[in-house]
C-alpha cells in the first residue's frame, strides 16, 4: 500500500460535476493498493500518516502533525500508485489489487481515518477530478513499512 501525501490549505474532489469530498487545511492522500495489502497493513500506513509531521511549528519547522493542527484528510483512490514503472514506457499494473478488493481495503482505511480525524473521500473507481492548494508544496510518497 502506498500513499501520496500533499499538504494542502484546501482539496476538492469532483465526480460528474458534483463535488463528493473536500476539505480545508490538511491532508490530500492519494492512495494506492497493492495485492499483498491487508487491513494491518492499512492501518499501519494510516497511523503513519497521521503522525507525520510535516507542518510547520511557531519556528517554521516541520514539526507537527495533522491532528496537531486541527486539519482533515481528504482521501483519493489512486491505482496508479501500484504501477511497475521499471521497464518500457508503458506502466504496468499487474500488482495492483484487483477492483472489489480493492475497494473493501479502501473503505476499510476511509472508515478507520474517520474514527480520528474528519474526513472526506473521492469515489472509488471514478473517473475524478481533484482540485487542490498545496501548502508549500509539500509533498511525501510513504508506505507502511
Amino acid at each position: 500500500m502506498k500513499a501520496l501525501i500533499q499538504r494542502v490549505r484546501s482539496a476538492s474532489v469532483t465526480v460528474d460535476g458534483e463535488t463528493v469530498g473536500d476539505i480545508d487545511r490538511g491532508l490530500l492522500v492519494f492512495l494506492g493498493v497493492e495485492k499483498p495489502d491487508t487491513q494491518i497493513i492499512a492501518q499501519k500506513l494510516l497511523n503513519k500518516i497521521l503522525r507525520y509531521r510535516i507542518f510547520n511549528d511557531a519556528v517554521g519547522h516541520m514539526n507537527r502533525d495533522v491532528a496537531q493542527i486541527g486539519g482533515s484528510l481528504l482521501i483519493v483512490s489512486q491505482f496508479t500508485l501500484a504501477a511497475d514503472t521499471q521497464k518500457g514506457l508503458r506502466p504496468s499494473f499487474s500488482s495492483a489489487m484487483p477492483p472489489t478488493d480493492a475497494e473493501a481495503l479502501y473503505d476499510f482505511f476511509v472508515a478507520e481515518a474517520a474514527l480520528v480525524r474528519p474526513v472526506a473521500s473521492g469515489r472509488f473507481g471514478a473517473d475524478m477530478q481533484v482540485s487542490l492548494i498545496n501548502d508549500g508544496p509539500v509533498t511525501f510518497l510513504l508506505s507502511a513499512d
